[in-house]
């Protein structure tokens, strides 16, 4: 597992899962749950190479515009996902996350959101975030205003938008991946992303493997990162 540099956090872009399924001839539906699947590996791979924060783009706050059937399978997933798979990721050593607004997401699904952070909070190993309901212009939006309840007469400064932050206590994504092929963050750590380094693969997500991870640390490893500045 050795690489000279390892992303602290890493996010990824799921993307890909329904033009998986079209190209098997099956429902856009199966994409998304071997797409879920897949999220089962990939916790654990990211644990084994030492990842601290591992952050997934889940279902934004656009994707409200699919299909209502596409949409209510994906509520529907995301509560199987919850109600049986968190033992697993628990006894890996991680704490499971979630990260959006809440308005639209069902009620009894949101119940099943607080019932997995609180049952996995005391773990250290690995903070698993899965960002669901979310989009960067939101969380900034949302961060303003609630500053702006708050200190109705004050200005705002960058450290004031952090803590306003849905997850003010997470860093930076180190590196961002986004499977696929397509080329744009579509809403995603708007402000967070200021200076995480890219990662795109034509892969699609349900494809993407150990041997696909393992390309993007490498390439990862092999950057410079200068925050603006230059070497010493």
């Amino acid at each position: 597992m050795s690489l000279t540099k390892i992303p602290k956090h890493l996010a990824i872009i799921l993307d890909g899962n329904g033009r998986w399924a079209k190209k098997r001839n099956l429902p856009r539906l199966m994409g998304h749950r071997a797409g879920l699947r897949k999220l089962e590996n990939m916790v654990r791979l990211v644990k084994r190479y030492g990842i601290r924060y591992f952050s997934v783009y889940a279902f934004s706050t656009e994707n409200w515009n699919r299909p209502t059937m596409e949409v209510t399978g994906l509520m529907s997933l995301f509560r199987y996902y919850i109600r049986k798979k968190v033992d697993e990721i628990k006894s890996e050593g991680a704490r499971i996350r979630f990260c959006g607004r809440k308005d639209r997401i069902p009620e009894d699904l949101l119940t099943q959101m607080k019932w997995a952070e609180d049952y996995t909070k005391d773990q250290n190993i690995l903070d698993f975030i899965l960002c669901i309901n979310y989009g960067g212009r939101a969380e900034i939006i949302d961060a303003v205003n609630s500053f702006i309840t708050s200190n109705p007469n004050s200005k705002i400064t960058e450290e004031d938008l952090r803590r306003n932050f849905y997850l003010p206590d997470v860093p930076d994504p180190d590196l961002i991946i986004r499977t696929s092929g397509e080329l744009r963050l579509s809403n995603f750590w708007l402000w967070e992303s200021a200076y995480s380094e890219y990662y795109f693969t034509d892969t699609y997500w349900p494809d993407f493997d150990e041997n696909e991870l393992r390309k993007a640390l490498e390439d990862f490893a092999g950057r410079d990162r200068r925050y603006g500045g230059l070497k010493s």
